[in-house]
């Protein structure tokens, strides 16, 4: 990592970070921009992977603080979550540059539009009773976040979007609630998606840091 890169990670930060409070999708800004510092993709994939643990850790215990977080539910989401996220996680640290890079300009350009449609607002009448998810429909959003799991474990790139269209339209739930599951499940399988980037020496913990301090402040 050379000095100048530090500056301009934590500013990225800062910005991804608003983005990502505001609406989401900061990390359409990080990962193209550690994969132009130079970093190799499947290193920058798995550094940004800390700031967005970091960040979910800090939402995650705001949503708390305001007595709306369903922790028994979350967990339950989050386990098939886990599952598909080690699955996409070793996919993506195998998969070669120039093959990652095409994947992500599709991507990008997929959650621009999803973006444009903007599921948050379309769902925003939500109303279902957070307590009381029938069977069938926490069956069906469990299986709902081992594929999500998969592809947040494998690239992350708007995965925010689609938890809010998943859980919206599947469980009901209000944007509060559905927010507040969205952190706590986007930052436990997320961290095992690290685990994984980690132990096949795919992150750079310096530039991660850096990314994960500006995130928080902005």
């Amino acid at each position: 990592m050379e000095i100048w890169h530090i500056p301009v990670v934590f500013f990225a930060g800062i910005l991804a970070g608003f983005i990502n409070t505001l609406a989401g999708g900061g990390s359409l800004l990080t990962l193209p921009i550690l994969i132009f510092l130079g970093l190799p993709t499947a290193v920058a994939n798995g550094t940004n992977r800390i700031a967005i643990v970091a960040q979910c850790a800090f939402a995650t215990a705001g949503f708390k603080r305001k007595g709306v977080s369903n922790f028994k539910l979350s967990i339950l989401f989050a386990i098939p979550g886990i599952l598909g996220a080690v699955i996409g996680a070793w996919i993506a640290v195998d998969i070669s540059d120039i093959l990652f890079k095409r994947v992500l300009a599709g991507i990008m350009l997929l959650v621009l539009g999803l973006i444009l449609w903007n599921p948050s607002k379309r769902w925003s009448a939500a109303d279902a009773d957070p307590a009381g998810l029938g069977r069938g429909r926490l069956i069906a959003t469990m299986i709902a976040f081992f594929f999500i799991g998969i592809y947040g474990g494998f690239i992350q790139v708007g995965v925010g979007f689609i938890i809010i269209a998943a859980l919206t339209s599947i469980t009901g739930f209000n944007l509060v609630v559905t927010n507040s599951h969205k952190v706590f499940v986007a930052g436990i399988y997320t961290t095992f998606a690290l685990i994984v980037f980690a132990f096949n020496g795919k992150v750079c913990w310096e530039i991660g840091l850096c990314l994960a301090a500006g995130m928080g402040l902005g």
